[in-house]
């Protein structure tokens, strides 16, 4: 199944009120430096095209560049990691979200049941914990509630470690525009949000990657 690159699956999800990022994308490494100084540092930088479907089995993001030199140096150097089949790329630039939490969320379209969301606990506890709520779509804020209050490792949605709770109206929020737009487009095949990050500022989740997967190449 095709793929949406990550700016075009991000400005659908953002349609749906899904939290994502101030993310700048340019052509070159001066134009990243120049989109992370409006920013703030530090930013992340990634490769982005719409045939660059997972980007950190390939090297294909920077973490943490704290200043111009930084960027302009980790831009050059994706940018000539990119392969002709990657088709026309650019450099994304965004700021670096501090949170311990990563949660993942998605929604799927099943062959049985048809379209499902599912919320999850993400980062390296997801293949050990496997704490995942799955519910048909479309939902309602009483299932997005729900979904959040029977995952099993609820101590991780509190405070934790110096952080403020999730902000659990912001996740719900994901949950309930994820389920809005798969509801509403029946070409999408999967969206998966992996990592939401529970922001160490305020609690809220940030979808920091997302990926849309379609049935045709729209």
């Amino acid at each position: 199944m095709p793929t949406l690159s990550e700016v075009e699956s991000k400005r659908r999800l953002r349609e749906y009120g899904v939290p994502l990022l101030d993310e700048r994308t340019v052509a070159d490494a001066n134009a990243a430096a120049d989109a992370a100084a409006d920013i703030g540092y530090p930013v992340v930088l990634k490769l982005c095209g719409a045939a660059i479907a997972h980007k950190t089995e390939r090297g294909l993001v920077r973490l943490n560049l704290t200043d111009a030199a930084a960027v302009r140096a980790a831009g050059g150097d994706l940018l000539h990691r990119a392969r002709a089949s990657d088709g026309d790329v650019e450099l994304l630039v965004a700021p670096m979200v501090s949170g311990v939490r990563e949660l993942i969320a998605g929604a799927v379209r099943d062959p049985q049941f048809g379209a499902c969301v599912m919320l999850g606990v993400g980062g390296v506890l997801a293949e050990a914990v496997a704490d995942v709520q799955i519910r048909l779509a479309p939902i309602e804020r009483v299932d997005a509630d729900e979904m959040i209050e029977q995952l099993a490792t609820q101590a991780l949605l509190g405070a934790f470690r110096g952080e403020p709770a999730v902000d659990r109206d912001s996740l719900c929020a994901v949950l309930l525009g994820l389920s809005e737009l798969v509801t509403a487009d029946p070409l999408i095949v999967s969206v998966d949000l992996n990592p939401l990050v529970v922001a160490a500022s305020d609690g809220r989740p940030i979808a920091v990657d997302a990926l849309v997967e379609v049935t045709v190449d729209q």
